[in-house]
């Protein structure tokens, strides 16, 4: 009787480099901040000497932060204005664009153009367009008869202000997303509503939008995530002001930390702001599963 020894199969090192090619730079860029600003957040630093251990010294300073508070409220209000306004114009053109409707092509380019801008050039943009008194957005509503809007100017416009440069930024991705998901529709699905005798609107309501709930979802978490993480065009238009009615909790934390050289209470608030970005997206996926079963 022939007796067979097990072996260990060869390892396949080439196989261990390609996912080392992923692997190591994402726990070099993304894991290891993560854990680093977690130690960060329990000490006392300024960037010169060793740093000290202070506990939960910098939570319980965050928490009682007035600035940092209003932060984390302007944020709330930033999604609530951003996140509808990104969705309902993204479905709107991804609609137009699908429909082949006149000058579908060029739409297309236009849509999507501004999101592969730099922040900086379109907070610029917006700060020129926004300008009380020499902006074209006031001018062409002075031919309405509205008086000029403080928009960056105001504590009670400036969020909203800056929350109309991030739609219109942001709509480019949500546009091609959900373009994409209209393109993945069958054409079949609308012969058979049709026939049914539907109208266009529950071809809508009854087709598009129960097979796009994947997708939306997507974009509302993708879209929660970013607003919950806006920072360049509180920096570029308004830096936060005034009177920090547009301030972001990220540009709290460059504030705190850059600034004013306090990387331990910096690190601390950027710890709350990972945590309520947890929370903010299983909620929402958790919500939309339920709605979607």
């Amino acid at each position: 009787m022939l007796s067979y020894r097990s072996q260990k199969p060869p390892v396949d090192w080439a196989a261990y480099a390609f996912v080392a090619l992923f692997t190591a730079p994402f726990l070099l860029f993304n894991i290891a901040p993560i854990v680093f600003t977690a130690y960060l957040s329990f000490m006392k630093w300024g960037i010169f000497g060793p740093p000290k251990y202070v506990g939960v010294d910098n939570y319980r300073k965050a928490l009682e932060n007035d600035q940092i508070l209003i932060s984390f409220q302007n944020i709330l209000l930033y999604g609530l204005t951003i996140v509808p306004g990104v969705l309902v114009l993204g479905l709107m053109a991804a609609l137009y664009v699908n429909n082949r409707w006149p000058l579908s092509s060029v739409a297309r380019v236009c849509f999507f153009s501004p999101y592969v801008v730099s922040a900086t050039v379109i907070g610029l943009v917006w700060v020129w367009i926004l300008d009380t008194q020499f902006g074209i957005a006031n001018h062409y509503l002075g031919y309405l008869g509205i008086d000029n809007i403080p928009w960056l100017t105001s504590t009670d416009w400036s969020l909203y202000g800056v929350g109309i440069t991030s739609i219109w930024w942001d709509m480019g991705l949500a546009f091609v997303l959900i373009l994409a998901g209209l393109q993945d529709i069958p054409g079949d699905m609308y012969d058979a509503a049709e026939i049914d005798g539907a109208t266009r609107w529950q071809r809508f309501r009854y087709v598009t939008l129960p097979m796009l709930r994947p997708v939306l979802s997507m974009v509302i978490t993708l879209q929660l995530i970013a607003t919950l993480r806006i920072f360049s065009q509180v920096y570029v238009m308004t830096s936060g002001g005034p009177a920090s009615s547009s301030t972001s909790v990220l540009y709290e934390i460059y504030t705190v930390a850059i600034r004013n050289q306090k990387f331990g209470l910096g690190a601390a608030v950027s710890m709350m702001l990972f945590v309520v970005i947890l929370l903010v997206t299983f909620l929402s996926r958790r919500l939309i599963r339920e709605q979607s079963t």
